[in-house]
């Protein structure tokens, strides 16, 4: 280890001090999982007998959260998502959202939305233009069913709240084969008359949450469906961002518009430009790579964390965790070689 630190503090300082991995992606964007505890039990997320959480001891705290991550901006991260679990659990939540917020990034969060109504004056004031809320269905008992808690109407109450202090809510939708494919549409119907980002997310397996081929709704299928509902010649495409993981859309006429995240169908490694961070201080140079790197022991040493971040985009596979084909993808064997999602962060 210590030949590789020194071969890559070399590179270091001569590459700009940018991170790119060996195919040339460069990685701007940085997702930091606060907490590894979530307060909703969401059934694609975890297993229903739950998780064994790391040691105290062994979670980032707020300084080291605002210290690593100033390191990551100095580097060329210009966006941090902070992720959990669910983050804003966490009791400092506030002390870090601050000192991120002096950073020269965009901050942005994903939250269930449960405790949203505590933190949005302080998003407000600090300039957030949007939000991304998990919510699986607008079907209250499904809501139930899906995360194994009786939240629905507060999580609801909360997604209007954000509209009303101008804070764009982007709902992700995690969509499961006879579960809630038949409220595409419903969605859909939400950005008529409301500012909302609606995107659907395909299932995507992590250890413990069952996945299967059966279970997933594709890309095409929702278009499909779309298209049937709306009349295909209303839907409009809207042209994507760079780096964007999903494809966009509206109905014309509609204030708000729709999306599509195909990570498993037609994913979009070729311009991956996302690192993860667990929440316990390991880089995951891709959501369903099973090889993490710690790096939070190297910080507590006191020892440049750079080097060994390099070292595990260097690692980085060209799609998927290695997993390039779909039969690859499906098979147990390799896609639940992973931790479980709460676990990593999304």
């Amino acid at each position: 280890m210590h030949n590789e630190l020194e071969t890559y503090s070399t590179l270091e300082n001569t590459s700009a001090n940018n991170l790119t991995d060996s195919f040339n992606r460069e990685h701007t964007y940085l997702r930091i999982s606060l907490i590894e505890k979530c307060n909703l039990r969401c059934t694609y997320c975890m297993p229903a007998e739950g998780v064994g959480l790391s040691p105290p001891d062994s979670i980032m705290s707020a300084n080291e959260v605002l210290e690593i991550a100033k390191t990551f901006v100095n580097s060329g991260v210009t966006k941090i998502r902070l992720t959990g679990g669910e983050p804003l659990l966490r009791k400092d939540f506030e002390l870090i959202y601050k000192g991120l917020a002096e950073l020269p990034a965009e901050i942005g969060i994903t939250t269930n939305a449960v405790l949203l109504d505590k933190y949005l004056s302080l998003f407000k004031e600090k300039g957030m233009k949007s939000i991304n809320i998990s919510l699986d269905t607008l079907n209250k008992k499904k809501f139930s069913d899906v995360t194994r808690r009786d939240q629905f109407d507060r999580v609801m109450k909360n997604i209007y709240a954000s509209l009303n202090a101008g804070i764009q809510p982007r709902i992700n939708v995690v969509l499961l084969r006879d579960f809630n494919e038949n409220e595409i549409n419903d969605f859909i119907e939400l950005t008529k008359d409301l500012p909302l980002v609606v995107r659907f997310i395909e299932f995507m397996p992590f250890e413990g949450n069952e996945w299967k081929t059966e279970k997933l709704v594709p890309m095409a299928s929702i278009l499909q469906n779309v298209a049937e509902h709306f009349e295909g010649n209303k839907i409009e495409r809207i042209q994507d961002k760079p780096n964007d993981t999903s494809k966009n859309y509206r109905i014309k006429g509609f204030i708000g518009s729709f999306s599509i995240i195909s990570t498993v169908t037609n994913p979009f490694c070729d311009s991956c430009n996302r690192i993860r961070l667990t929440a316990n201080g390991t880089i995951k140079n891709c959501l369903f790579s099973e090889d993490e790197v710690n790096i939070l022991k190297v910080f507590r040493k006191n020892e440049p964390i750079m080097p060994v971040v390099k070292m595990a985009l260097g690692k980085k596979h060209r799609m998927r965790g290695g997993m390039d084909t779909l039969e690859e993808f499906s098979d147990p064997k390799k896609n639940q070689a992973n931790r479980s999602m709460i676990l990593i962060g999304g």
